[in-house]
């Protein structure tokens, strides 16, 4: 066993295997609970990172998402998920995941030692000066995602950290390095447990914050989201008529006449001209509460 917190093995449950379901299963809930009170915790540093990731981003600047095994996968969807919610271009987006495209059938554990690897991943990536990585690791030392953070640095990229360890290597290297004190776990180095739901928990509370600061959240609801299938059209003709009183038939049409775009149906609903929305939507950054007050003088 390592010495590092996340693969300690914790005295208290050296006889696990041996407690009835209950208690194993309280242990286990108990853990979560850690996980989550730790995101709490470091709250200050997720608002930090958001913050810089907001900057890159409204500079025009992409966001790549890296790390292995656990990790990687949890950073993976978050990735996948924020062009859907919030509209991001997926693009801009880019991962590197240790082991690629197979470890999303079998995670390939070798893949998190390959130095040459991250190299040639971070160079499929094109991230360059301006762009932003968030690296994931439980430990904070996976040489894969560190050899990716110090190629990326070398490039200008700024680099925000999320590691479970205090004196984790990865986040001496980042401009904003997140700490979440998840300890060990009940099954001792299953990072998959504690780490990973901390981990998820941040980059869902970063990634959220970004969405928010972008302009793309409007009295609580997803205005910037892909309306791609039948339930998404319908969710987002939910969300103009909430957002502007006309009733479901209207805000579906006012959404189809905008090619399914919520932010200028939203304006239409309201009075605008389609030209209209679509250019003070621009004019605003995309900003909707600014945009609905230009029409209120």
């Amino acid at each position: 066993m390592t010495d590092s917190e996340t693969e300690r093995r914790a005295a208290q449950f050296a006889d696990v295997e041996t407690w009835a379901d209950e208690a194993i299963l309280t242990a286990i809930a108990d853990g979560q609970a850690l996980a989550v009170a730790a995101c709490q915790a470091a709250i200050g540093s997720i608002g930090a990172a958001a913050r810089l990731l907001t900057e890159v981003w409204h500079r025009g600047g992409r966001i790549g998402y890296a790390g292995a095994g656990s990790s990687g996968l949890i950073a993976l969807l978050d990735a996948l998920e924020l062009p859907v919610t919030y509209g991001l271009p997926a693009d801009r987006l880019p991962v590197a995941l240790a082991g690629g495209q197979a470890s999303l059938r079998i995670l390939d554990q070798e893949s998190e030692d390959d130095v040459a690897a991250a190299l040639a991943a971070f160079a499929e990536s094109g991230l360059a000066q301006g762009d932003a990585m968030i690296a994931v690791s439980a430990s904070g030392a996976t040489p894969f995602t560190l050899a990716l953070v110090k190629a990326a640095r070398a490039r200008g990229v700024s680099i925000v950290a999320i590691a479970c360890n205090r004196d984790a290597p990865l986040l001496a290297l980042a401009e904003v390095g997140i700490f979440l004190a998840t300890g060990p776990e009940i099954v001792a180095g299953s990072t998959r447990m504690n780490a990973g739901t901390a981990q998820k928990c941040a980059l869902n509370m970063l990634s959220t914050l970004l969405g928010i600061r972008l302009h793309h959240v409007f009295q609580g609801m997803m205005v910037n989201l892909r309306a791609e299938n039948a339930k998404l059209r319908e969710r987002a003709a939910g969300i103009i008529a909430t957002a502007t009183g006309v009733d479901l038939p209207a805000a579906r049409e006012h959404l189809r006449q905008a090619d399914w775009d919520v932010k200028p149906a939203i304006l239409a609903a309201l009075g605008m001209s389609p030209h209209q929305a679509k250019a003070v939507l621009v004019q605003h950054d995309g900003d909707l509460r600014r945009s609905i007050a230009v029409d209120a003088r």
